[in-house]
């Protein structure tokens, strides 16, 4: 059997946050449609463009290993997905829609966050400076959207579940 080595590592979590992002970006607008805050809402459309642009920077990273971008079906994303689209179905016009969808969202984020710290990090062991910068400036985003979140649940969306509970 061939001797696996960190390379092979990145490049298989580089297929696998390729996958991820691309279903995040196909559940992003059913999310922000089904979100009755307009505060979330605003977060999940801003998160799509977001997403698009970190898509195209996971096709740099591939230009720059010299791969094709492929995905790698990720069964934790489609599980985190699959518990947000429940979340959806089970708490549909009821108060603690918003905070379910909001904490389906965070689930998302810190997956995004610890593969992208993950890539940055074997990148730079790498050496792959510019492969390391483009990931960087990913996690910095999905930081920031995960702290945003955090900011609309304490601002409202908590507060509003709770209030109409019986």
């Amino acid at each position: 059997m061939a001797s696996k080595t960190l390379e092979n590592l990145f490049y298989d979590t580089l297929r696998d946050i390729y996958y991820a992002e691309r279903k995040i970006l196909k559940s992003l607008p059913k999310m922000a449609r089904a979100a009755q805050s307009s505060e979330l809402k605003a977060a999940f459309e801003k998160h799509k463009d977001q997403t698009e642009g970190q898509i195209e920077r996971l096709q740099q990273v591939f230009e720059i290993i010299g791969k094709a971008a492929r995905g790698k079906t990720c069964d934790a994303i489609d599980g985190i997905l699959a518990e947000g689209d429940e979340i959806m179905e089970e708490y549909k016009d009821t108060p603690a829609l918003d905070a379910g969808l909001l904490a389906a969202a965070q689930a998302v984020e810190h997956y995004e966050i610890t593969r992208y710290g993950t890539l940055k990090r074997w990148a730079l062991v790498l050496n792959m400076k510019d492969a390391a910068a483009l990931l960087d400036e990913t996690l910095k985003e999905e930081s920031q959207t995960d702290e945003d979140l955090t900011g609309i649940a304490d601002m409202a969306v908590n507060a509003e579940a709770l209030s109409s509970s019986g």
